[in-house]
């Protein structure tokens, strides 16, 4: 994941071979995540959060797509419900907000637990102690928004410009680190695996904050993710 291309990198003066700058702004890209909370491409995720009464989910990212809504019960059995039992909304469309909505006062005859007789979802959910979903689906910006490409090649730049010789060399090359001996280690991408990104009260530069500063998610935080 990246918020910028190497080409506008070097426009804001990040040097070196291509290898080089993908891996300042690979740097970049993540101080940008855990400043801001957001995703700015979209993201295959999964995040664990809290059932408010009546079934509403409020979810920590912008939401894209839900594949699946499983609810978290003590013995991890609940089977993931079927798609008429919710219904999502994003903050893609003006005045919606980032939810999933359970159909508490629905039911579904063909659901074990959750027909009309049985009361239906609702008495399948208090019959579960349900108090939080895992949420599966893809979440984050449908492209970088241009204010957070421009945010990420500054960023770049400056982190390499205030970097030591020693971390410069670790930037050969973005599949490389550097082990507890100081030896360049190859690192294998795994793109079917997201880690949340723990929250930074900075990026490390002023400016770049300032021009992120719209892009603030400091509503609720990320519970889980895969």
């Amino acid at each position: 994941m990246a918020y910028c291309t190497v080409e506008q990198a070097r426009t804001a003066g990040a040097t070196g071979t291509d290898g080089e700058v993908a891996a300042w702004i690979s740097a970049a890209t993540e101080r940008i995540t855990a400043y801001t909370q957001q995703l700015f491409e979209p993201t295959p995720l999964v995040v664990v959060a809290d059932v408010a009464p009546e079934g509403l989910v409020l979810l920590p990212r912008r939401v894209r797509s839900v594949t699946s809504v499983t609810p978290v019960v003590a013995d991890d059995d609940a089977p993931s419900l079927p798609s008429s039992a919710w219904r999502v909304t994003s903050s893609d469309v003006l005045g919606s907000v980032d939810a999933v909505l359970l159909r508490w006062g629905g039911y579904d005859d063909l659901i074990a637990g959750a027909e009309s007789y049985n009361g239906g979802y609702r008495g399948l959910f208090e019959r579960w102690g349900l108090e939080q979903a895992r949420i599966a689906g893809e979440f984050g910006y449908a492209e970088v928004p241009p204010l957070v490409a421009q945010a990420c090649a500054l960023l770049a730049a400056h982190i390499q410009a205030q970097a030591a010789p020693s971390d410069a060399d670790a930037a050969q090359d973005p599949g490389l680190d550097v082990d507890d001996e100081g030896n360049n280690v190859r690192i294998e991408d795994d793109a079917e695996e997201t880690t949340p990104v723990s929250p930074s009260a900075s990026t490390g530069s002023t400016q770049v904050d300032a021009l992120l500063v719209g892009y603030l998610n400091r509503g609720h935080s990320l519970i889980g993710g895969v």
